[in-house]
């Protein structure tokens, strides 16, 4: 772009914009690492030149399978400016579900990490590599292996692309144009590819900025995991679109958290309840000047009214507030604005953003008034394009009407203000991230001991809820409650890894034959079971 003045409306024109208007404020801090915001444009030049020497082209897709950290930007901004569409993994899968989501995207290159946590990434793929995956880069080339490339030789790659050829492939990116595929969990217990365009994230996002009060120079930590729509989109992009600096955060610990405020004097810091909660249960929490922290935005679980007046009184935060989203509306629909009142920023999650339609409608589709509880339907420019792949998915969460239904229970009050109450679906919350109750059991079913299996939502205080798995065990079986849920730690990611078995006889089931959570809900809360038993 060659007016700084001008708006972005693609993902490649943000990264050029913002280093025109930015210039040497720092974009990234990352360690001894720091890049300018002019850097940071030759930077991911030089990543999407390497991947069209590698062959990717307009609509290939990439992936990213590591933590926080500058290159998992760089290779996305990267992936953008080649035309590509990227595809973020959870670095809490496991091999075969990061597997299965290269295989169904076909991505033909994947970033990854190399050890993270004790665990060396690429080897949990050693099996498992889909057909379609032309190359791994390492973004640690120590840990290249044969078959491997590093991030060194990786760029090196890409001086044979000249400037020209990356300018014309770059410039077929539009505003419409599929930015990302995020795959999320769904009902039907595998993940779902959700696309979304370039011009729709950067316009909800420009507006959620606003509202938070993400100002020029502000110093971000991003803790929230860059393969999720609050550490990217709501994380760098916003950074991004406002000339904050990004200091990615890989691991949440407290007192490493504590610390890097006060070191790096950081002034922004979003994140779920569960990160204030560990912050203010700190015993040294006084011990840390974090006089810099002035803003905070919460979300993807219930927020008590206590925790937003002790983030304002122990926390010093001036502006602290809450927002609603999912992956398929981009990941935010609806914020309150700091000024708004502690009850209203802690019992609601904001009017919806600046065009976008929200209602709360009966099983029938029918708009319900304030005050009555009913699916939430949302309609607006940063609704998902579809399912990838997936019209009959895409059919059933968009109707004729271009409403995205949430499945999400909510009410409306006369001020237009959103909260919450129920989930159509079974999804339950754990420490921020989505667990959805038949994927968890679909992953469970091969144990060669269970016959059955339901999992539920139960209420848990650090974490808000966590995964109950009752269990009926095949004739002749034995297992106890810390076997399975060891073996299970070795099929998925931690966070959807039920914290209780309890086994069962049976499980309920309806007229229908369907097994009715309800009964086990109510049979849970009613025993307040001891591990093991219900």
């Amino acid at each position: 772009m060659t007016d700084a003045d001008d708006i972005p409306r693609t993902l490649p024109q943000l990264i050029r914009w913002a280093g025109q208007r930015y210039g040497q404020r720092p974009a990234i801090v990352d360690g001894g690492l720091t890049l300018t915001y002019a850097e940071l444009v030759t930077q991911c030049e030089s990543v999407a030149r390497s991947l069209m020497a590698l062959g990717v082209g307009v609509g290939d897709r990439v992936a990213v399978w590591a933590p926080n950290q500058a290159e998992w930007i760089l290779a996305a901004c990267g992936t953008h400016m080649a035309g590509g569409v990227l595809v973020p993994i959870n670095t809490r899968m496991k091999g075969p579900e990061a597997a299965d989501v290269l295989e169904r995207s076909r991505a033909k290159v994947l970033f990854c990490v190399g050890s993270f946590l004790g665990t060396h990434y690429p080897t949990m793929l050693d099996g498992l590599r889909p057909s379609t995956l032309q190359q791994l880069v390492l973004l640690d080339s120590t840990d290249a292996r044969p078959g491997e490339q590093g991030w060194r030789a990786f760029l090196e790659a890409g001086r044979s692309v000249a400037p020209e050829q990356l300018r014309a492939q770059e410039a077929a990116v539009r505003p419409d144009s599929t930015a990302d595929l995020m795959f999320t969990s769904g009902t039907t217990g595998r993940p779902k590819g959700v696309m979304a365009a370039h011009e729709p994230t950067l316009r909800a996002f420009r507006e959620w900025s606003r509202v938070v009060g993400l100002e020029e120079g502000a110093r971000y930590l991003i803790i929230n995991p860059f393969f999720h729509s609050f550490g990217y989109k709501a994380g760098w992009v916003a950074a991004f679109l406002r000339g904050a600096t990004v200091f990615p955060q890989q691991v949440f610990d407290a007192e490493a958290v504590l610390q890097r405020i006060a070191t790096e004097r950081i002034s922004f810091l979003p994140g779920p309840p569960t990160l204030f909660l560990s912050m203010l249960a700190h015993p040294r929490l006084r011990d840390f000047d974090i006089s810099s922290l002035r803003s905070a935005v919460t979300g993807a679980a219930s927020v008590p009214p206590i925790l937003i007046e002790r983030m304002r009184a122990e926390l010093g935060i001036a502006n602290v507030t809450t927002a609603y989203g999912l992956t398929e509306c981009g990941g935010c629909a609806t914020v309150c604005d700091p000024s708004d009142s502690v009850e209203t920023i802690a019992t609601t999650c904001g009017k919806a953003l600046p065009g976008t339609e929200l209602r709360c409608a009966d099983p029938e589709g029918r708009t319900l008034p304030p005050g009555e509880a009913g699916e939430v339907l949302l309609r607006g420019y940063h609704v998902m394009q579809g399912y990838f792949e997936d019209p009959a998915a895409t059919r059933e969460a968009i109707d004729d009407e271009g409403w995205l239904h949430t499945g999400d229970i909510g009410v409306m009050d006369q001020r237009g203000y959103l909260r919450i109450t129920d989930r159509l679906k079974d999804m339950f919350i754990t420490g921020g991230f989505n667990c959805y109750p038949a994927e968890i059991e679909r992953l469970l079913a091969p144990h060669p001991a269970i016959a059955q299996v339901a999992v539920i939502g139960v209420p848990e205080p650090r974490l808000g809820e966590v995964g109950c798995a009752y269990v009926v065990l095949r004739p002749g079986a034995a297992a106890s409650e810390a076997e399975l849920i060891a073996w299970a730690r070795g099929q998925m990611a931690n966070y959807k890894v039920p914290r209780q078995v309890c086994f069962t006889d049976a499980l309920p089931t309806n007229a229908s034959a369907k097994v009715d959570k309800k009964v086990l809900r109510t049979r849970w809360a009613q025993s307040m079971p001891s591990p093991g038993s219900c």
